[in-house]
């Protein structure tokens, strides 16, 4: 049974998640394996939605499409309109600003945790 999973990570650098979702022009895609292992798979560019406090919502939508396959999206801040789309494509949002591997590490626990849950 294969459970693996992809998470986007918005990061500046590719070390820190330290990007607010709509300012970010591109997602790092992490693939999670079963035995909680992960890897780099990928650099997908975007669009930045926010422009000086306006929003564009069509390119909001337009930036989770390119995410959709990901079951996570990480952000150092995410707005809650774009947080409700993400959530309607099925992508869960956290703001978890750390070292990549750090807030990849809470959410591969996060997903073991619910796991456990589902399983009783």
């Amino acid at each position: 049974m294969d459970n693996s999973y992809k998470i986007a990570v918005a990061s500046s650098d590719g070390i820190v998640v330290n990007q607010h979702f709509g300012r970010a022009d591109k997602f790092s895609i992490f693939e999670i394996e079963n035995d909680g292992s992960f890897s780099f798979i990928e650099i997908r560019a975007v669009k930045p939605v926010c422009n000086y406090g306006n929003h564009d919502d069509g390119q909001l939508i337009e930036n989770l499409q390119k995410i959709k396959d990901c079951k996570y999206i990480l952000v150092s801040k995410i707005g809650t309109g774009a947080s409700i789309q993400a959530e309607q494509l099925g992508i869960t949002p956290m703001e978890l600003p750390d070292m990549i591997e750090e807030s990849i590490r809470k959410v591969i626990s996060f997903e073991q945790i619910q796991n456990l849950f589902e399983r009783n």
